[in-house]
Parts: C-alpha cells; structure tokens; sequence
C-alpha cells in the first residue's frame, strides 16, 4: 500500500514537527542542488527554521542571485521618477565598488612585484613581508614535490630500462648459444664428410 495522502496543516506535536522540518527541508535542498546541475538554472533557496536558524543554497552565487532578482523585479514594475533615481543610485555605487576593489587589487599586485611601496608604513610592510614569505614557502613547498616527482618518474623509468637491457642481454646470450650450437654442428658434419675420400686417397 503507498503512502496516504499528508494533511497539510501545522503538526501540533514539537517532536514531529522538528522531524518533518529537517526530512523537507533537506529533501528542498536536494532538489534545488539537483535542478541548479541538470537544467543549468541559477537557483536560490533560503529556509529560516522555526526557531530562526537560516538555511540556503544558491548557485552559482547567492548575492549574484538576488542582485539580478531585484534587477529583473524593479525592471518588470512601472517606474516612478524616485523609484528611477534609486536604481541609478544603486548602480552607481555598485560600480564605485568595483571601481575600488579593481584599484585596491592592482595595488595589491604592484605592492608583491615590490613597487610603490615607499609610502607603506610598518605595519603594512610587516603584512606584505609576512604574505611574500607565505607566498615564496608555498613555491619552494611545490617545487620540492615537482623534484621529487620528477625524480620518482626517472627512478621508474630507469628501472624499467634496466629490466629491458637485462632482457635484451639473456635474449642475447640464448642467441648465441644457439648460433654457437649450430656452429659446432656444422664443423662436425663437414669433418665427418671429410674423412671418407682422405681413406680412399691413402695407398
């Protein structure tokens, strides 16, 4: 028998109540992460428990998301002058941020290169010195584990090399074993072959 039909009204009892929150909710999940991969859909999905504890998902972003949900709301409602000014406003900062954080990374890159750093006080020579030696052990870290996988590969490749060569030198040896056989067997036959006419040629 399949499962009866669930009444849809709020469970009295806490337990069970707390029990169907946590099996929906992660079956919601579930299908939100499933219909974000299979259909390629931007999905947003925010849960805020009953006792207020938040639970989301969002891919590829949850604030990529919801700025273009405000964007796609504002755009499909009729505008008032002041609603317009707003979104230009918005818009505005939005670009000033990018704006600032292009710059603040472009220092950041020349800062490491070891430019423009004259006017850096202490504390911001300290933070870079302590990123570059971060930055240089993670190099030598690599580096080290580049070597020693070359290393292993050529250990390998060594070994499989000697393998052929000891190969090659029995195949060898059997060959000439065999060429030597067969060398010594074609003396014999022409020795033998010899000695009858040296009989009938002696008085």
């Amino acid at each position: 028998m399949g499962r009866g039909r669930v009444e849809l009204k709020r469970i009295e009892k806490t337990t069970n109540r707390q029990v169907t929150f946590f099996k929906r909710r992660n079956g919601l999940l579930k299908k939100a992460f499933e219909l974000s991969i299979l259909c390629d859909a931007e999905v947003a999905l925010i849960i805020f428990s009953p006792t207020g504890k938040l639970y989301q998902f969002a891919n590829p972003d949850m604030d990529r998301i919801l700025a273009r949900y405000r964007y796609e709301v504002r755009m499909a409602q009729p505008e008032t002058n002041n609603q317009t000014s707003r979104t230009a406003q918005f818009w505005r900062e939005e670009i000033e941020d990018l704006r600032k954080s292009i710059q603040t990374l472009e220092a950041r890159h020349r800062h490491l290169a070891g430019e423009d750093i004259s006017l850096l006080g202490i504390k911001e020579l300290q933070e870079l010195e302590r990123q570059l030696k971060i930055g240089v052990e993670r190099i030598r870290s690599r580096k080290r584990r580049a070597i020693s996988e070359s290393i292993n590969l050529l250990k390998t490749r060594q070994k499989a090399l000697q393998n052929d060569n000891a190969r090659l030198q029995r195949q060898l040896h059997v060959e000439n074993s065999i060429s030597s056989f067969w060398e010594g067997r074609s003396n014999a036959c022409l020795t033998f072959q010899s000695r009858p006419g040296q009989d009938e040629a002696d008085p």
